[in-house]
């Protein structure tokens, strides 16, 4: 009997001592876990909580702590690209901006200061500053479009919408600007309708970035072209010319915004970086995408896909 008792006795002890270690052992993990995190508050540190620990709950609370910590890095991570990106983009509008702005006050100088100009010179300098004014204008516009767009206040309701007629049309607005140029057109649409699931302001707007690009960009190649064609998902619109082209590792940057092609394409007709992103953001709001590809002085080809509705 007094054997069971010392022996119940001394397990009762080993247990409680047991206990009492694994006690120390989980306040030292909580309190290292506290102090580590703390120090990566402060620091706004990548680093994660590690910690050796037999207790499975607060090895899955260490888990979900470093989940966080990795979002927490990449919501981070976003934030800086879209700082940066925002820097650039108002540096880029801002440059676009003071070049009509100086001329236009060259031209009120130049009114202000010659009043003996003849009534032709006078009617000259006022369509030039009327025409750097609506440049002005369109920069102007442009940012807010994206704006907008971006913080979703611009809204685009979806219908189903016949890509046929939307094409025939965007391709006649720029007939004369075309002939203008002295550029030869292919018009590749196909006789029975095409119907896709989208919003014919939002593809009006894409279609005449895709197709002013072309013109802007690919004008000295003297070919420009429209191209529909389907399968049994998908709508696809190619606007394509055969000028310059874009180099390989231009093609991966070229929708993102602030970025402008001085380098792959006319540097003498940079804009502000956003008309490509604005078409990009378009299509993604109805469902689709836009794809390029381009061989330098051979084709280059922007592919806008849509949702097709055959029903």
């Amino acid at each position: 009997m007094v054997l069971f008792l010392s022996s119940t006795i001394i397990l009762l002890f080993a247990f409680i001592g047991f206990q009492y270690k694994e006690k120390r052992n989980l306040t030292s993990s909580i309190a290292y876990t506290h102090q580590k995190l703390h120090g990566i508050i402060q620091e706004n540190s990548g680093e994660k909580v590690l910690a050796h620990t037999e207790h499975d709950e607060l090895r899955q609370l260490l888990n979900t702590i470093n989940e966080l910590l990795d979002e927490k890095q990449k919501i981070l991570a976003t934030h800086t690209r879209l700082e940066e990106s925002m820097r650039k983009m108002l540096s880029n509008v801002s440059h676009d901006l003071k070049t009509p702005l100086t001329v236009i006050l060259g031209y009120i100088e130049m009114l202000e200061i010659a009043p003996s100009l003849q009534e032709e010179e006078r009617q000259q300098l006022l369509v030039k500053l009327h025409t750097k004014t609506n440049e002005v204008l369109k920069i102007i516009h442009t940012f807010f479009d994206l704006a907008k767009i971006e913080a979703g206040d611009q809204q685009y309701p979806l219908s189903k919408v016949n890509i046929n007629e939307i094409c025939r049309k965007n391709i006649l607005s720029f007939y004369d600007l075309i002939t203008a140029k002295h550029m030869h057109v292919e018009i590749e649409i196909p006789e029975n309708n095409l119907y896709a699931f989208g919003n014919e302001e939002a593809i009006d707007r894409v279609l005449n970035n895709l197709l002013s690009n072309a013109l802007t960009y690919g004008a000295d190649g003297k070919n420009i072209g429209l191209t529909l064609r389907y399968d049994e998902s998908n709508i696809y619109i190619d606007i394509w010319d055969k000028g310059k082209g874009i180099e390989e590792y231009h093609i991966d940057w070229v929708f993102e915004r602030t970025y402008t092609m001085n380098d792959s394409r006319n540097k003498h007709f940079q804009g502000s970086g956003l008309g490509l992103t604005i078409t990009k953001r378009l299509l993604e709001i109805m469902g689709g995408s836009i794809h390029l590809s381009s061989i330098p002085h051979e084709k280059t080809i922007f592919t806008a896909t849509l949702k097709r509705i055959t029903f």
